[in-house]
């Protein structure tokens, strides 16, 4: 069975850090591509950053390229996502997510975490 969970949310203000953490279990760690979404009500599911699994190659949304940092420990079987400068606009319910093949759509990620809410006060 497989479980993906995250931790590290919480409430910040503005120009502030977090640092999430998710790790997953179940699965061949460092065979499985990360993924971290972020989801506001009515909105769609928005992919914020993804590692690859054997290279660490990282992507990142436009909006927060320079200020997030997605870093992955294989023998930990756990990722992390460095969240700096935080703006009122990165508030939302982050995921963290797993996929074995795929691209970067939500769709491809077979498996998912419970989430968890960073709130960024202004």
């Amino acid at each position: 069975q497989v479980h993906v969970v995250e931790s590290g949310g919480g409430l910040v203000q503005a120009g502030g850090s977090l640092k999430l953490s998710c790790s997953a279990s179940g699965v061949l760690f460092k065979d499985y591509h990360m993924g971290w979404f972020r989801q506001t009500p009515g909105k769609e599911r928005e992919l914020v950053a993804a590692i690859s699994g054997k290279t660490g190659l990282t992507y990142y949304v436009n909006s927060v390229k320079g200020r997030f940092t997605f870093s992955r420990d294989n023998p930990k079987n756990t990722v992390y996502l460095r969240m700096n400068n935080l703006k009122p606009e990165d508030t939302a319910v982050y995921y963290c997510a797993a996929r074995i093949t795929g691209d970067y759509d939500a769709a491809d990620y077979q498996y998912w975490g419970q989430g968890t809410q960073v709130t960024v006060s202004s």
